[in-house]
């Protein structure tokens, strides 16, 4: 009988994530903003998020490890902040530095759940030809990456497994022509739903989330949403914390099935808390 998978077996995995973060400002309004209203804010909370972070901090919680994270932030007080930040939740920065300033967003939220985002500035990404230490990346388990170029997707693909979302862009997988683990998104938002049939090789399994309703692996159909161990706060960093479980567990040699559970779990525990982090 082949025994069940426990997040004790994840403790020695080396992982890392290649993307982008912001630091966002979250909100729990009374009302999300409609014209000629104003809304109050009952909490707030500052964190350094978007995809990158986030699932470089969810890898962190699983795994008791540092993770490394290949980003690029701006010189500015927002980026000191970051790092900062980023090391007290367990996170190894690998930062490219920009001359710009970092990426900020605002997150608002609320009674029922729902919720608004707002991003201010442009999305800096690290790209191969910063001078990172990229060779760290080929003693990985698995790297996720949300935010790179081409080449610099080709350098991530030095690790034992490779996970990557399509918030990186069309392009970018296209260009950089290499097979991918998975190929992790959500069904719902359009901006992650790529044409049947265009990333030539095709990933070895793509994954679609549909929130509560679960979602669709190609390979293997359908699959269900965790229920959620508490009542719903939000949904910011939901599909992220998936991903990160998701990732863990592949890397960890689980079965797809295993993996997608652990994602779902990590998924339900991030609805539960105000920002992504708790």
């Amino acid at each position: 009988m082949t025994s069940t998978p426990s997040v004790g077996d994840l403790r020695s995995l080396r992982l890392a994530v290649v993307g982008h973060q912001e630091w966002v400002t979250f909100l729990e309004v009374d009302a999300l903003p409609q014209p000629g209203c104003i809304s109050r804010a009952s909490r707030s909370l500052e964190e350094p998020a978007g995809a990158g972070a986030v699932v470089a901090v969810q890898l962190a919680r699983l795994t008791g490890q540092p993770v490394l994270f290949f980003t690029a932030l701006g010189r500015d007080a927002i980026g000191e902040r970051s790092v900062q930040r980023l090391k007290e939740l367990g996170v190894e920065p690998v930062v490219a530095w920009r001359d710009g300033p970092s990426r900020r967003g605002i997150s608002l939220t609320d009674p029922g759940g729902d919720r608004a985002i707002t991003v201010i500035g442009d999305r800096l990404t690290p790209m191969a030809h910063d001078a990172l230490s990229w060779e760290r990346l080929a003693d990985c388990d698995g790297v996720f990456v949300s935010a790179t170029d081409a080449a610099g997707l080709r350098l991530a693909r030095q690790a034992k497994m490779l996970t990557a979302t399509p918030r990186l862009r069309l392009p970018v997988l296209q260009e950089a022509c290499l097979p991918l683990d998975a190929l992790i998104g959500s069904g719902l938002d359009p901006g992650e739903q790529l044409p049947p049939g265009c990333l030539d090789p095709s990933p070895k399994l793509q994954i679609a989330t549909e929130g509560d309703a679960g979602g669709v692996l190609i390979p293997g159909g359908r699959f269900n949403a965790e229920p959620l161990p508490a009542p719903m706060v939000e949904s910011y960093g939901c599909g992220d914390s998936f991903a990160a479980g998701v990732t863990a567990g592949l890397a960890a040699g689980w079965s797809v099935n295993d993996a997608v559970a652990l994602g779902a779990r990590c998924g339900a525990a991030c609805a539960t808390r105000f920002g992504p982090y708790g």
